[in-house]
């Protein structure tokens, strides 16, 4: 053997340890607890997701009610993942033995990992985050769901700007295998290696890395198309069922675009509408007047029962 490869070789198995050891690095991040802000639809499938993939989850809500709620519809969910062969009774409450839920945000403090899914408005992001920078350890990450806000404000108010990115994760969750991952500009590179190690490694998502700007990727391509859909329902061009019917067998969507929007939420699409119009100016973002009239009048989609089409109490059309 080569003179001082020997010597080189032990200094090389010094270094990395025994065999058979984990290796170490600015990748390695260790998740005990997530964190899931917000019980809404989006906060429901991001909490049953982590909590598949055996992680603890803490489900935080502003109130007991909208918690209950919550914790309700994600049962249901696995209820009906159950009904469809597609989960066993002992998988169902494995799932719910990692979900734990509170109303009190002082409980997110030994989270490794805090994901945001609350209301698509700045403000209560901000505050939200102000919130838990003073409860949470300074390495914890903090991860927004946004779809259309500006990702950098959001982490410049955060006290952490360098731990704070964007996890745009797509309804519903557990089913859809992509993640888009957002970097702030102040997103240091070992934050955006650990979040994306644990989207792909431990939640079994496909994470797609999309430049900061608002709608990103998914959102700003998709929302043309839901509000030409209800063009063409306004002008009366064709039934609800009728495009939706067409895009489908025409296109090959799994969801024609008003039942995707339905599921989405109705007051969830008038938001992004609304933000992405005013952030860009440009026509096609504008919400249409049959949308707006459908959110005044609270036909929000799936989760009131009723928006461009109807639905039972199992949320399936009715």
């Amino acid at each position: 053997m080569t003179p001082g490869l020997d010597d080189l070789l032990a200094d090389i198995r010094a270094d990395a340890g025994p065999v058979g050891s984990p290796a170490t690095g600015p990748t390695e991040f260790r998740i005990g607890l997530v964190a899931v802000i917000g019980a809404g639809v989006m906060g429901q499938g991001i909490a049953q997701t982590v909590a598949a993939s055996s992680v603890e989850v803490l489900l935080v809500e502003r109130d007991e009610t909208s918690l209950a709620a919550g914790l309700a519809a994600i049962r249901h969910a696995l209820d009906a993942e159950i009904t469809h062969w597609a989960m066993t009774e002992s998988e169902k409450r494995s799932i719910l033995s990692r979900i734990r839920g509170t109303s009190l945000l002082d409980e997110a403090t030994g989270a490794d990992l805090v994901i945001e899914a609350v209301t698509e408005e700045m403000t209560v992001k901000k505050t939200l985050f102000r919130a838990l920078n003073e409860r949470c350890d300074p390495a914890t990450i903090f991860i927004s769901n946004t779809s259309t806000l500006n990702l950098t404000e959001l982490a410049q108010s955060s006290g952490r700007p360098d731990r704070v990115l964007g996890m745009h994760f797509l309804s519903p969750v557990p089913k859809v295998p992509l993640v888009e991952l957002v970097r702030a500009m102040t997103t240091s590179d070992p934050t955006f290696a650990r979040v994306r190690r644990f989207a792909q490694d431990t939640l079994g998502k496909t994470p797609v890395e999309v430049y900061e700007y608002p709608g990103f990727v998914t959102t700003r391509v998709i929302i043309p198309m839901l509000n030409e859909a209800m063009h063409v329902l306004m002008e009366g061009i064709a039934t609800a069922e009728g495009i939706d019917t067409a895009m489908r067998l025409g296109y090959g969507f799994p969801l024609g675009p008003l039942a995707l929007a339905d599921r989405i939420g109705l007051d969830e699409v008038l938001k992004w509408m609304e933000a992405l119009y005013r952030q860009l100016g440009e026509p096609r973002y504008r919400p249409t007047a049959i949308l707006r009239k459908l959110v005044r009048e609270r036909k929000l989609g799936r989760k009131t029962g009723e928006g461009f089409f109807v639905y039972d109490d199992t949320a399936a059309r009715a």
